[in-house]
């Protein structure tokens, strides 16, 4: 299983949000590129990066940024998610060295575009689902909709997607621990690798997340808690892989 540092760009920093609140930010470095060069170091195998404003945009705002990072890292995967809704905008990021583009608002209000860019960029498009009480949130989390995010993820198993990053919001960022349950749940619904995403505090979310990993979970995405540093990436990370050299 994957220890994937979060990398939330806003305004150009990088930031770590609660609850998906634009007003309710914390700014950790006015350099994402030394953070970014923070995390590789500590051994992270692929980086998560959001553009934030992008999100609410409808359109890349802080491209520049993933740009530089992917410049300076080539040989590091890279996954971009916010505001990623043209195949002109996932061929630009593909184009500028990163590996995945997640698409998640537009992936619930249009399905068949997530079915066009995995025909088009085999092997590279990721979808998000953002979860509230179990049910798909959109733009930048503003909206919540009718639809289960199992349910949707199920339309999504013939198109090739590479992964699920599966978001609960209402642990984003509170750090209160990452909802196993609906993770679990979410990786049986269909055969898409599911990355977690949302809550992760210390090491026994890790622990936790392992004892089911093989089950369909691919990842697991950390922001605040590596952060304020009441989780060690390295230490995560190297307790995972004892974990899958031991079965």
């Amino acid at each position: 299983m994957l220890i994937i540092p979060a990398i939330d760009l806003k305004d150009g920093e990088c930031v770590r949000l609660r609850q998906g609140r634009m007003d309710d930010s914390t700014v950790f470095s006015d350099n994402p590129v030394d953070v970014a060069r923070q995390w590789v170091q500590a051994g992270a195998r692929r980086l998560h990066l959001v553009d934030l404003n992008g999100a609410f945009a409808g359109e890349p705002v802080n491209g520049h940024v993933v740009r530089a990072i992917a410049h300076e890292f080539p040989e590091l995967p890279i996954q971009i998610g916010g505001g990623i809704r043209t195949m002109d905008t996932i061929e630009s990021y593909l184009k500028a060295g990163v590996n995945f583009v997640i698409l998640g608002t537009s992936a619930v209000k249009d399905p068949s575009f997530v079915t066009e860019a995995c025909r088009h960029f085999r092997g590279h498009i990721i979808v998000g689902l953002d979860a509230k009480n179990g049910l798909v949130a959109t733009d930048g989390w503003a909206e919540v909709s009718e639809i289960k995010a199992t349910e949707l993820a199920k339309q999504f198993e013939t198109d090739g997607v590479s992964a699920i990053v599966y978001t609960d919001i209402d642990r984003d960022g509170m750090m209160q621990g990452v909802n196993v349950e609906a993770t679990l749940a979410m990786a049986k619904a269909s055969s898409i690798p599911v990355i977690a995403s949302g809550g992760i505090t210390n090491l026994d979310d890790i622990k936790a997340l392992c004892e089911v990993s093989g089950q369909g979970i691919l990842g697991a995405i950390t922001g605040r808690a590596i952060y304020e540093g009441t989780l060690d990436l390295a230490e995560a990370q190297r307790y995972c892989d004892a974990q899958r050299l031991a079965q």
